[in-house]
């Protein structure tokens, strides 16, 4: 039988609802809060047939423990993210232009553990990734994501550079990181829909892979190292286009 784990905060709670209503037994929510973000979730959990709970502030902190709730918490099984299909992520209800991360041979669990994390925090719809030449989820890279790897869609695609080209073909920009581009991560624009690529350290983006990229960045180095760790990429690639996706929200 899987075991019940509380899933914190809202991206977390709405991206487990989204992904995997079954698993969800029950929502959570301060009662002090009738905003619109918390009422287009607790909506969307209503949809879903989850049963939704009133609780006080302090009782959603003792069952968060040490974890950010942002009045939401949700009681789940643990059971594993269903593989998707980019156009699962594409059609659904999105609340902002698609923000996918490609990661091309990363080969790595604790690696790609890290990348599912800093994909939750930048709130990423899906991190999709080649089959073959590459980690799945396993029991290390869900220990490593710390419950990112049931909130983020893993998406194991079987050809890399095809599932690209499906998503140019949806509108989608895909900007590699390669440190050889001459353009760099600051001037790039990630205001619409955006798929950024990393590869593996060492190797980096095979040729196909760089080769189908709308665009190619290089992260600027100020030091003496030369490489960055693929989850460390991540995490500076990600913000900054996060940076940017916040501004143009918070214009319009």
């Amino acid at each position: 039988m899987s075991d019940t784990r509380i899933l914190s905060g809202f991206h977390s709670v709405l991206g487990r609802i989204r992904q995997n209503p079954e698993s969800v037994q029950e929502v959570c929510y301060d009662k002090s809060r009738s905003d619109a973000r918390m009422l287009e979730m607790l909506k969307v959990a209503e949809q879903k047939g989850i049963r939704i709970m009133q609780m006080d502030k302090e009782r959603l902190d003792g069952l968060a423990k040490n974890s950010r709730h942002q009045g939401v918490i949700a009681r789940a099984t643990d059971a594993p993210m269903p593989y998707m299909d980019i156009h699962d992520i594409l059609e659904s209800d999105l609340n902002e232009p698609a923000f996918f991360l490609i990661l091309d041979g990363v080969e790595d669990p604790h690696n790609l553990g890290a990348c599912l994390r800093v994909a939750d925090a930048m709130g990423v719809h899906a991190v999709i990734a080649p089959k073959d030449r590459a980690v799945g989820l396993n029991a290390t890279v869900r220990k490593v994501a710390c419950g990112a790897a049931e909130t983020v869609p893993f998406l194991a695609v079987t050809n890399l550079a095809r599932t690209m080209r499906e998503l140019k073909d949806a509108g989608v920009t895909i900007v590699g990181a390669v440190a050889e581009a001459e353009s760099d991560l600051f001037a790039a624009k990630f205001d619409g829909a955006i798929a950024l690529v990393l590869g593996a350290e060492g190797t980096g983006l095979r040729r196909l892979t760089a080769d189908t990229c709308d665009a190619l960045v290089s992260i600027p180095m100020f030091g003496t190292v030369e490489s960055l760790n693929v989850s460390v990429a991540s995490g500076i690639c990600l913000y900054e286009a996060r940076r940017q996706r916040n501004l143009v929200t918070v214009s319009v």
